[in-house]
């Protein structure tokens, strides 16, 4: 395994992001204050963050985009949610050593039910795309 990098600070506007122990470990993240709907999210790509042809494994950039559309929809509606379903489209690859950033945003919700989208770029290039269902849970 490569040694790992060190994070450096994040861009200009981001803050940290406490989000539990799989992003603790997965992480770090930092998240940049917009308004609802709209989410933006930050993450250095570590060498822990690829796969054995050292690019930004799948798996990590579509926990990153679940994350940034539960952020999302949280933001909008202050209640808690479960993913119930997500589709992603991989494009290109990113690289340990990158800033992953991402934006997400809330697209409807009923009474139980949310609708998110969200998106990621590495070095302006958009590595990928994703929807996601949440079931909303706790007091409305």
């Amino acid at each position: 395994m490569k040694a790992e990098l060190e994070v450096p600070p994040p861009p200009e506007g981001f803050e940290p992001v406490a989000k539990g122990p799989f992003l603790t470990w997965n992480g770090p993240i930092f998240q940049r204050p917009t308004a609802p709907p709209d989410i933006e999210l930050a993450t250095f790509i570590l060498p822990r963050h690829t796969n054995g042809a050292h690019m930004l494994h799948g798996g990590m950039l579509s926990a990153f985009l679940d994350v940034a559309m539960g952020s999302a929809v949280r933001l909008c509606l202050p209640r808690r949610t479960a993913t119930v379903h997500m589709s992603i489209d991989f494009m290109r690859a990113g690289r340990a050593g990158e800033w992953l950033f991402g934006r997400a945003k809330m697209t409807h919700a009923t009474k139980d039910i949310a609708f998110a989208e969200a998106s990621g770029w590495v070095g302006g290039r958009e590595v990928g795309r994703a929807t996601g269902v949440f079931k909303l849970r706790g007091p409305s």
